[in-house]
C-alpha cells in the first residue's frame, strides 16, 4: 500500500510561493496548523501540494540516510494521508472516513475513534483534513483527542474557519497577487484555447484584478474562452457584479465576490444549463451519466438533451471529469454544488429532485447485488466504491422518514456485498443498526436487514447482537412463513458455531440450510459461502474427502458463473487438504489464486487466513525464515480486522504449527527478527511477497524485538 493517497494532480501548480514557504514553516514548528479561506481561493489545492512536498522531502532524506535508524527519526516516516471531508453529511462517519484514509479496515465492534487512537499511537504521520468546516465541533473533538495521545502525529486541516484548539497555527488564504493570478489565468486559458495570444494580457490583468483573484473565479472565467473573448467577458462582467453585489445581506466581501464568480458563470449558461446545475446538486461525491440521466432529466429537460447539456457543463469547468476504477465519473466542486443547491431550492424541487436521486441509488444496489454474481464481481466492487457517497445520502433521506424505514432497511440489507466482501464491515454495522431501530410493516425487508446484521456483528466478532437479530429474525420468519429468511438465520448461526469453533453444531446448521436453499431455488454467493463453510467444519474434523468434494463442487460453480469472491474461500480449504496431504506445490498454486481474489476484493479476512496458511506450506517447503516473514506479514492485517484467529483453535492451528517448526530450525531470535520484517511490509508488499513465492529485494533483516520495527501503512 501507498504511504501517500494524495491525489496526483492534474495541471501545474501555479504561483503562491510565498504562502507554500509560509505553510512549511508553520509546519515544522506545530502540530495541527489549519488552512483557513473562502471557497474557491485555493485552500485545498495548498495544503495537498505541502503535503505533497513534505512526502517528497521525506522520501529524498529517507534515500540518502546512511542509516535505517537515521530514516526512523523522519517527522513524516509512516506517510501522508488525506481524509476528503466534504462530502460527509452525517457527523456519525467522520471517524469512518479517517479510518478510510488512513487505509484501515477494522472488522470489529470496537468504536473506530478507539481504532484511530491505537493506530495512530506509535505513528509519525501527516493527516490531512480537507473540507471540515460543516463537521467542525465533531472534527475539533477528534483532532484533540488524536493529537494529544499520538505524539508523532502532525495535522493539516483546510476549511472556511479554524478549528479554534490549543496549539493550533491558522494560515488565513486570501487570493492569489496580481501576477499569480495572471499566470494562472494564461496557463487555464492556453490549455482550452491553444493559440492564447500575450497580446491579450491588459485586458487579462483587468479580468484577473475584477475577479479579486480567486482562483476558481480565475478557473471559471478561463474554461468560457472557446465562447466569449477576454474583452466581451469584462463587458459583462460589470452588470453581473452589480446584479449579485447585494445578494448576501452582511457577508464578507470576499464572500460576495465569489458568489459573483460563481454566479456570474450561471448567469452566462443557458436556461438547460442552470437548470441541470441546480439537479445536479443532489448528488454528492462522483455520479456517472446514466445517474444524471434518470435523476435530473424531465420535461424541462429530456433525458436526450442530459449528455449534451452535461458536456457544455463539463467544457465551462462547472463539472469535473475523472477516470475511476469504475469508468468514467463526473463531480462538482463542492462550492460549485452548493451554489446550484440554493437555486434547487429557490425553484422549489429539491425534496423531488433527493426522491429520485434516492430510487436511482437503491436500484443500483440492487444491480450490484444481482451482478455480484457474476463475472462482473469486481466492476460491482468499483461502483460500489465510487457509489459509497451517493449511497449514504440515500439511506439518510429513508431514514429521515420513519414511514420509509422499510426502504433504509431494504437498502441496508441489500449492500451486504459491500459490506461484508469489500471490507465495510464497520460502516454497515452502522447503517444497520439504524435502519433496524425503526419500526416497519414490511417484513421481508426488515427480516433482510436483521439476517444481514447478524451476519456482520458475527463477523465483527460481537456475538450477542449477532445472535439477538438472528433470534429476532428467525422469530418473525417462522410467524410469517418467510422460509428465505429463514434459512439465511440458520446459514449465518451456522457461521456462528464455525467462528466459535463448534464443529458439530457447525456442520448441523450448515447442512441444514443448505437443504432449505435447494428446496427454495436459491443459488448465489451467500449459498455457495455455506457450502464452503460446511466444508471448513467437516477438514477441521479430519474429513478432508468430504470438504474437497463440496469445495471442489463450489469451485465449478464459480467458473460457470464468474463469481470469484466465494471461489477464493473454496481455493483456501482446498489448499488446506493439499497441504495436509503433503502436497506443497499445488497448495501454493491455490493459495496465490486465493490471495490475488481476496487482495482485489480488500477482503482481509480471507486474506490473512490465506497467508497463514502459505506461512505453513513455505515452512513445510523447508524455508523457515520466508515462512517467518509470512508470518510477521499477517499479524498487522490480523489487527485490522480485529479478530485474530476469531479466538478458535482451529483457525489457529496453521500459525502456531508454522511458529513451532521455523522456531525451532531459526531459533528464537532469528525467527523474531524475520517475522519482525514481515511486520513491517505494507499490504501491497506483503500481497507481492507471498505472491512472488521468494524474497523480494531482501535486506538484512531488522534486530531486536518486534515493537522496535516501525510498520507504516500496514493494511487498509
Amino acid at each position: 500500500m501507498r504511504r501517500s493517497n494524495l491525489p496526483a494532480e492534474l495541471n501545474r501548480f501555479v504561483g503562491r510561493e510565498g504562502e507554500l514557504d509560509h505553510l512549511t514553516r508553520l509546519l515544522a514548528e506545530f502540530r495541527l496548523v489549519t488552512v483557513v479561506g473562502v471557497g474557491g481561493v485555493g485552500k485545498t489545492r495548498l495544503v495537498t501540494r505541502a503535503a505533497a512536498m513534505a512526502e517528497a522531502s521525506e522520501a529524498s532524506e529517507a534515500s540518502e540516510a546512511s542509516e535505517a535508524s537515521e530514516a526512523s527519526e523522519k517527522r513524516y516516516c509512516d506517510g501522508v494521508r488525506l481524509a476528503e471531508l466534504a462530502p460527509l453529511r452525517d457527523a456519525r462517519l467522520l471517524e469512518h472516513a479517517v479510518l478510510e484514509a488512513l487505509g484501515l479496515t477494522d472488522h470489529t465492534s470496537r468504536p473506530p475513534r478507539e481504532v484511530l487512537v491505537e493506530h495512530l499511537t506509535d505513528r509519525r504521520l501527516l493527516l490531512v483534513l480537507d473540507g471540515f468546516e460543516h463537521l467542525v465541533d465533531e472534527c475539533a473533538a477528534l483532532v484533540r483527542e488524536l493529537l494529544r495521545r499520538s505524539p508523532g502525529l502532525t495535522v493539516l486541516a483546510a476549511g472556511r474557519r479554524p478549528l479554534r484548539l490549543d496549539g493550533e497555527a491558522v494560515l488565513s488564504l486570501t487570493p492569489m497577487s496580481d501576477e499569480d493570478a495572471v499566470r494562472l489565468f494564461t496557463e487555464r486559458a492556453e490549455a482550452v484555447l491553444p493559440g492564447f495570444r500575450a497580446q491579450e494580457s491588459a485586458a487579462v490583468r483587468e479580468l484577473c484584478r475584477r475577479l479579486d483573484g480567486i482562483p476558481l473565479a480565475l478557473e471559471l472565467a478561463a474554461g468560457r474562452l472557446p465562447v466569449l473573448s477576454v474583452e466581451q467577458m469584462l463587458h459583462r462582467l460589470d452588470d453581473r457584479f452589480r446584479l449579485l453585489a447585494h445578494g448576501v445581506r452582511g457577508a464578507l466581501p470576499r464572500h460576495r465576490t465569489l458568489r459573483t464568480a460563481i454566479g456570474w458563470s450561471h448567469e452566462l449558461c443557458t436556461p438547460e444549463e442552470r437548470l441541470l446545475w441546480a439537479r445536479l446538486s443532489v448528488f454528492t461525491g462522483p455520479f456517472d451519466l446514466e445517474a444524471v440521466e434518470y435523476v435530473c432529466g424531465g420535461p424541462e429537460l429530456p433525458p436526450d438533451r442530459v449528455l449534451d447539456v452535461l458536456g457544455e457543463l463539463v467544457a465551462q469547468s462547472v463539472v469535473g471529469r475523472e477516470e475511476t476504477p469504475a469508468g468514467v465519473r463526473h463531480r462538482m466542486l463542492d462550492t460549485v454544488r452548493a451554489y446550484g443547491a440554493q437555486w434547487l431550492a429557490e425553484l422549489g424541487d429539491a425534496e423531488r429532485l433527493r426522491r429520485r436521486h434516492r430510487d436511482w441509488y437503491m436500484g443500483l444496489a440492487t444491480w450490484c447485488e444481482l451482478e455480484w454474481f457474476s463475472p462482473r464481481q469486481a466492476e460491482v466492487a468499483a461502483c460500489a466504491d465510487s457509489a459509497l457517497p451517493n449511497l449514504r445520502a440515500a439511506m439518510e433521506l429513508c431514514l429521515e422518514h420513519p414511514e420509509e424505514a422499510h426502504l433504509a432497511q431494504h437498502l441496508a440489507g441489500t449492500l451486504w456485498f459491500y459490506w461484508v466482501g469489500c471490507g465495510r464491515l464497520a460502516e454497515g454495522r452502522h447503517w444497520l443498526d439504524r435502519a433496524v431501530a425503526l419500526e416497519s410493516d414490511h417484513d421481508t425487508a426488515r427480516l433482510k436487514a436483521l439476517w444481514v446484521l447478524g451476519y456482520v456483528a458475527i463477523l465483527q466478532g460481537d456475538n450477542t447482537a449477532g445472535v439477538a437479530a438472528l433470534h429476532e429474525c428467525g422469530e418473525n420468519a417462522a410467524r410469517t412463513g418467510n422460509a428465505t429468511a429463514a434459512a439465511y438465520t440458520t446459514h449465518r448461526m451456522g457461521c456462528l458455531a464455525l467462528l466459535s469453533g463448534d464443529m458439530p453444531r457447525a456442520e448441523k446448521l450448515l447442512g441444514r440450510a443448505l437443504a432449505a436453499y435447494r428446496e427454495l431455488g436459491e443459488l448465489n454467493s451467500q449459498v455457495l459461502m455455506g457450502q464452503v463453510e460446511l466444508a471448513m467444519a467437516k477438514a477441521f474434523r479430519g474429513d478432508l474427502e468430504a470438504a474437497v468434494a463440496l469445495c471442489q463442487e463450489v469451485r465449478e460453480v464459480c467458473e460457470e458463473r464468474g463469481e470469484r469472491w466465494t471461489r477464493a474461500y473454496a481455493l483456501y480449504v482446498l489448499a488446506y487438504s493439499a497441504w495436509t496431504r503433503e502436497r506443497h506445490g499445488e497448495a501454493r498454486e491455490l493459495l496465490a489464486e486465493c490471495i490475488a481474489i481476496d487482495h482485489t476484493f480488500n477482503d482481509l479476512v480471507g486474506l490473512v487466513l490465506a497467508i497463514e496458511l502459505l506461512a505453513l506450506v513455505t515452512a513445510s517447503e523447508g524455508d523457515p525464515a520466508e515462512a517467518a516473514v509470512l508470518q510477521g506479514a499477517a499479524a498487522p492485517i490480523w489487527e485490522a480486522v480485529g479478530l485474530p484467529l476469531f479466538g478458535s483453535a482451529y483457525f489457529s492451528a496453521p500459525r502456531a504449527l508454522c511458529e513451532r517448526r521455523a522456531g525451532e530450525e531459526l531459533g528464537p531470535e532469528r525467527f523474531r527478527s524475520y517475522v519482525a520484517e514481515g511486520g513491517a511490509l505494507p499490504l501491497d508488499a506483503a500481497v507481492a511477497r507471498a505472491l512472488s513465492g521468494r524474497p523480494l529485494d531482501r535486506v538484512p533483516p531488522p534486530r531486536g524485538d518486534r515493537a522496535s520495527t516501525r510498520r507504516g501503512g500496514r493494511a487498509r
